[in-house]
């Protein structure tokens, strides 16, 4: 027996809602999705505070996913708050409101649980029949996974989001030599451990779950002249993706700005998650790469 359900994925850049007739073990009908982009980490998130205006946009979205709930006459609703609210010191103060004003409930979740959310979902869209290496840039954070299609290996979230990297990092038009050297220098540092559990584990695929790597895989489309609709997965050709990265690096603002494929939300950010994807591949040799279009919000909806 199936219920319909409404998760809502609130991150930092993105709030994501979908709703979903579900059964124990599947997604069965997809009936209404929706992505609003409200990047609730601007101008706040190294401070760790929700600016009062990445609040309202906040607010203006959960709204609209209030009324289309509503609409759609779901049994249940399931809403979980990432890196953003998890860190923000107004992030509690955050939630109260939107529980006073929807009556929507908002679970303010930890990288562990928010990397068990992002396994869930991917395993139902890849074949992960393969030791794989789940690679999910958020805003606030990145979460990495080594799993089969069984249980998970190893997982561990990271405070180093596109949003935070670029605050940080990213200082010039179009990103210098230096900038690029100072953030692999930081991974250098803070990604030990993930260089440690691939060593002992051996992943032989990355998967990239939804975001920038959606980017990618329209990119390469269209530098393929392929022009497939992407469902559930895309599998990268190494060489294609990475020449897809170095554009991106390589690139002004405007260039961005004016290429219809990436989002207005990644037109920045898309850089240091460039920087963040080449960097992971080059240290750990993957050269088997597939996009998984579904990602904590699909998890959601099977927890």
């Amino acid at each position: 027996m199936s219920k319909r359900v409404a998760a809502l994925d609130l991150g930092t850049n993105t709030f994501h809602l979908i709703i979903a007739d579900v059964s124990e073990v599947e997604i069965q009908n997809i009936v209404f999705k929706e992505q609003r982009h409200v990047k609730l980490g601007e101008g706040g998130i190294n401070e760790g505070k929700i600016t009062e205006a990445a609040l309202r946009r906040g607010m203006d979205a959960l709204y609209a996913f209030h009324q289309s709930i509503s609409q759609n006459k779901v049994d249940s609703i399931r809403a979980v708050g990432t890196a953003a609210l998890r860190t923000a010191k107004n992030g509690f103060e955050f939630t109260q409101i939107v529980r006073h004003l929807t009556g929507i409930n908002i679970e303010i979740i930890d990288g562990e649980r928010e990397a068990s959310l992002i396994y869930q979902g991917v395993n139902k869209a890849v074949n992960l029949i393969d030791t794989s290496l789940i690679m999910d840039i958020g805003g606030g954070s990145v979460e990495f996974i080594i799993a089969d299609q069984y249980s998970i290996f190893w997982k561990k979230s990271y405070p180093i989001g596109a949003a935070k990297l670029m605050a940080s990092f990213h200082h010039s038009d179009p990103i210098s030599e230096s900038d690029i050297h100072s953030i692999e220098n930081y991974l250098d540092t803070v990604l030990e451990d993930l260089k440690s559990a691939s060593a002992e584990f051996k992943p032989v695929k990355l998967v990239g779950s939804a975001g920038s790597f959606e980017t990618f895989a329209e990119l390469c489309q269209l530098r393929l002249q392929t022009h497939t609709p992407i469902t559930k997965s895309f599998i990268f050709d190494a060489d294609e993706l990475e020449s897809v990265i170095s554009e991106i690096i390589s690139s002004t603002h405007t260039e961005r700005e004016n290429n219809t494929l990436i989002l207005p939300v990644r037109t920045d950010m898309i850089v240091v998650s460039s920087v963040l994807t080449k960097y992971v591949l080059r240290t750990l040799g993957i050269k088997n790469i597939e996009l998984s279009t579904f990602a904590l919000r699909e998890g959601l909806l099977l927890d």
